[in-house]
């Protein structure tokens, strides 16, 4: 089979000055992605997360998983909405409303993992 011809990589030559300066703008990011954002004006991409801050936000999702607060809230809106839990309209909303906020705390959760979210 024979081999598809490609462009050779490009290579650039930075002083020790001019490399600092650009590791320190990318901010985390690999140089390399962080020069071709530049040049190609695409939007940068996200800083990575340390191998610590990565493990603690793995750990918090899933105590957020092992724990049964967004099951709980949503039994209780569940009691509430059939009539077996007596409870204020107010009452009924500030349940909605924390189930909702559980789900986007793990929505984010996973987004500054870099994760794919899923419903």
């Amino acid at each position: 089979m024979a081999r598809k011809p490609y462009d050779p990589p490009f290579s650039l030559r930075l002083s020790f000055e001019e490399r600092a300066r650009l590791t320190e703008q990318a901010e985390g990011q690999p140089l390399g992605a962080y020069i071709r954002s530049r040049l190609l004006d695409q939007p940068p991409r996200r800083k990575r997360l340390s191998q610590i801050d990565q493990d603690s936000l793995l750990r918090v999702l899933g105590q957020l998983g092992q724990s049964r607060i967004a099951n709980n809230l949503n039994q209780l809106a569940k009691q509430a909405n059939l009539g077996t839990l007596p409870v204020a309209p107010e009452t009924e909303e500030a349940l909605q409303d924390a189930s909702k906020d559980i789900a986007e705390i793990r929505k984010l959760l996973i987004q500054a993992l870099g994760l794919e979210v899923t419903p």
